[in-house]
Parts: structure tokens; sequence; C-alpha cells
């Protein structure tokens, strides 16, 4: 996997914290969906996307779509919706609770089969893990958050979907990674 190499100018984080917000309030307060056009081309690229919403520093939201299916940022528009109203383990998010939140966006690269476990590095790629219906994703800033080394990492991901632990050393397991850029 080579580097992915998308970066993202001041103005267009601007934009998408913006569009974060602008999407969960219209939302909250009943108002018109007006999305804002966004100010590069950039943001019209296909690419996958997470929107992770904290309350005191503590998860109350994460949902994404991880391979584009239309423009960026009305996948973060979408995304902020559903982190905020759709994961299903948390309640829809109350007005009282949006000027506690704290927010985060990962736009991420083309998703592909991790060739080798030894190459996963922590903080880089993020992992998704599968056998049959069974399936798990953790982005890269996880492990790093719960300081986490690789072996952990990819248990961890196991855990998430549902596998035994050290589902991540059997054939039938699907590994694939991928990298995001978080703003």
């Amino acid at each position: 996997m080579s580097t992915f190499e998308f970066s993202v100018s001041p103005e267009e984080q601007h934009y998408l914290r913006e569009l974060v917000q602008q999407s969960i309030l219209t939302r909250l307060e009943n108002r018109e969906d007006s999305i804002p056009e966004p100010p590069t081309d950039r943001m019209r690229e296909s690419l996958g996307a997470f929107v992770t919403l904290k309350k005191q520093g503590h998860l109350r939201g994460c949902i994404g779509n991880v391979q584009g299916s239309g423009p960026l940022f009305r996948t973060v528009w979408n995304m902020a919706r559903a982190a905020a109203f759709e994961d299903p383990r948390f309640p829809p998010l109350s007005r009282a609770e949006f000027d506690e939140l704290s927010l985060e966006i990962s736009i991420l690269s083309p998703i592909s089969e991790c060739p080798d476990v030894n190459r996963i590095e922590v903080g880089r790629h993020g992992l998704i893990m599968s056998d049959g219906m069974r399936s798990g994703l953790l982005l890269p800033q996880v492990p790093v958050e719960w300081q986490w080394d690789r072996e952990t990492f990819l248990t961890q991901t196991c855990n998430k979907a549902g596998l035994p632990p050290d589902a991540w050393k059997k054939p039938s397991t699907t590994i694939l990674w991928f990298e995001a850029v978080v703003l």
C-alpha cells in the first residue's frame, strides 16, 4: 500500500467541520436542509469517510462509509447525521448535548487486502476484519488512543467483528487495510 497522499487545506477543514455541525443542527432544529457548496473540487472526489462524535472525551457516535459512493462533502453530511442519530449504540443526540460535542472526520483511502500483518503500522493503518457474515472495522486512530500494539489491534478488530480473538491468524479471515486523513 502506498502512502495516502490526500491533503486538506485549512479552508477545506473549516468547511467540513462546519458541514458536520450544520448537518446535525438542521436536523435537531427541524430546519430545511441546505448543503453548502464545497470550496474546492477536491471535496467532490468520491472517497469514504467517517464522522466520530465525542462528548466529554467519550464516544457518542461514529458512523462512516468505507468506500466512496458519491462526493466527499455529501458523504460527510450524511455520516454526520448518521453518527448523531442512527448509531445503534446510542440514543439519538439531543439539542442539549450538541454544544458539548467534539468531532473528528476521517477521510479514507481506497481499501485493499493486507498482504502481510507484519506490515500493519499502528496509527497509519485502519483495519477491516471479516469472516463469513461477520465484519468489523477500526480506524487508524483507535489503537493509538488505546495504546495498543499491532497484535492487540488485530485482536480488537476481531472482537469488533464478533470473531474469536485469534481469528486474524486463520486463513478463512479476510484482513483489509486502509489509511485515513483525520481532521
